[in-house]
C-alpha cells in the first residue's frame, strides 16, 4: 500500500523535482520567481517601481474566535510581502466557506479583517465569498496580497558570504500561541492558570509585518523570511540553500523566551524546527547588523545575532555547546503531528 503524503508544505526534494521546472511562460518582468526561503514573488511594472505579491491559504481556526482567527489570517498574508521591504498595500481574497458558517460568524469575521487592513495600510480590491458543500475549517479558502513600491526599498532576497544572521522575538512563536489557546488544560495542569494566560498572550506576536518593515528602514538588510513551517532552522536552512551559502548558526544566541520554551516542552516539541510565524528571519551586511538590532529593539522587539553566512563548501552547520552538527532539512514540521495527537485526545 503507498504511503500517505505527509501534512504540511510538500518538502523542497518534491517542488526542485516538480514544480519549479513548470512555471509556465518564461517573462523578464518576473525578477523574483519561486523558490525555497522567500516568501514572496516580484513583477517589475517599470519607471521604477515593482509589484511584490504573496499567496496563501484563508486560515481561520474557528476554535480561537473568528476575532482573533481572522487577525491571524491578516497578518499571515501581509508579513509574507513586508519581509520583501515593500509595505503591504491591496488584498484580494476568495472565500470558500463552509456551509455550516453562520451570517453572524461570516460579519464578525469580516468587520475584523476591515479594520486589521485599514491598520495595516491594505484596500480590499476584489475577491470571492460564497458557502461550499466540502470546504471546512480552518482552510476557507485563499487570498493573495501585493505591494506596490520603489525597486530601490526592495530586498531582493540574496544571503552573501560574511553576512550577519539575525532572528527576532526567538523560536516557536505560532506554535505556543496555537497550542496554548487549543490545548490550555495541558499547559494548566502543568504550570497553571497564570501561565496559560502568559502563553496565549503569546499569540498576538504572530505577525512579522513590524519587524520586516524596521528591519528594512536600516541599510544594509540583504534578506529576510517569515519562519513558518519547520521553523527557524527550517527557515534558515532554505535561506542558504536558495542563496547557495553555508551558515554556522549559534544555539546560544537564539534567545527562546521562557514561556515558549516551556511550552514546547510540555507538549514535547522541538521549539527550532516547528512553525514560527512571527518570527522574522533576517541577514545583513555585519557592519550594519548591530544597527538592525538596535532599531527592532527600539520599537520593542527582541532579536539577537545569530551566526553568520559562510561558504556554501563548509555547509549549513549548528553550534551548540561548542559542537558543531550539519543541519539537514526538517522537512516534516513537528507541530502538525503534536497538533493531531492532541486533538484526539
Amino acid at each position: 500500500m503507498e504511503k500517505l503524503p505527509e501534512l504540511g508544505k510538500i518538502h523542497p526534494e518534491f517542488f526542485n523535482r516538480v514544480i519549479y521546472p513548470r512555471l509556465g511562460k518564461k517573462d523578464s518582468s518576473v525578477i523574483v520567481k519561486p523558490q525555497h526561503g522567500v516568501d514572496f514573488g516580484v513583477i517589475d511594472i517599470g519607471f521604477g517601481k515593482v509589484m511584490v505579491l504573496s499567496t496563501d491559504p484563508f486560515y481561520i481556526a474557528k476554535e480561537l474566535g473568528m476575532e482573533k482567527a481572522a487577525w491571524f489570517a491578516v497578518h499571515i498574508l501581509a508579513s509574507d510581502v513586508a519581509v520583501s521591504g515593500i509595505q503591504p498595500r491591496y488584498l484580494a481574497v476568495d472565500l470558500n466557506l463552509p456551509p455550516e458558517m453562520t451570517e453572524d460568524e461570516l460579519t464578525r469575521m469580516w468587520d475584523t479583517i476591515h479594520k486589521e487592513c485599514r491598520k495595516l495600510g491594505i484596500a480590499v480590491v476584489t475577491g470571492h465569498t460564497a458557502r461550499y458543500a466540502g470546504c471546512s475549517y480552518p482552510m476557507v479558502g485563499g487570498a493573495t496580497v501585493f505591494g506596490i513600491g520603489k525597486k530601490s526599498k526592495l530586498i531582493k532576497p540574496k544571503v552573501n558570504v560574511g553576512d550577519a544572521i539575525i532572528v527576532s522575538k526567538g523560536p516557536a512563536i505560532e506554535t505556543t500561541g496555537l497550542m496554548s489557546a487549543y490545548f490550555p488544560k495541558f499547559l494548566e495542569a502543568k504550570y497553571g492558570v497564570a501561565f496559560v494566560k502568559k502563553a496565549q498572550d503569546v499569540y498576538y506576536q504572530m505577525s512579522t509585518v513590524k519587524d520586516a518593515m524596521v528591519a528594512a528602514s536600516v541599510k544594509g538588510v540583504t534578506a529576510m523570511h517569515d519562519a513558518t513551517e519547520c521553523g527557524v532552522f527550517g527557515g534558515l536552512f532554505e535561506m542558504a540553500s536558495h542563496s547557495n551559502v553555508g551558515m554556522n548558526i549559534y544555539e546560544e544566541d537564539i534567545a527562546i523566551q521562557d514561556v515558549v520554551k516551556k511550552t514546547c516542552e510540555c507538549f514535547n516539541i522541538d521549539p527550532y524546527i516547528t512553525i514560527s510565524e512571527g518570527t522574522l528571519l533576517a541577514t545583513a551586511k555585519k557592519k550594519n547588523a548591530k544597527a538592525v538590532i538596535r532599531a527592532l529593539e527600539d520599537e520593542g522587539i527582541p532579536a539577537s545575532i545569530v551566526g553568520e553566512a559562510i561558504p556554501s563548501r563548509d555547509g549549513i552547520n549548528v553550534i551548540t555547546g561548542g559542537k558543531k552538527k550539519k543541519l539537514e532539512h526538517p522537512r516534516l514540521d513537528p507541530f502538525w503531528v503534536k497538533f493531531e495527537e492532541y486533538l484526539k485526545k
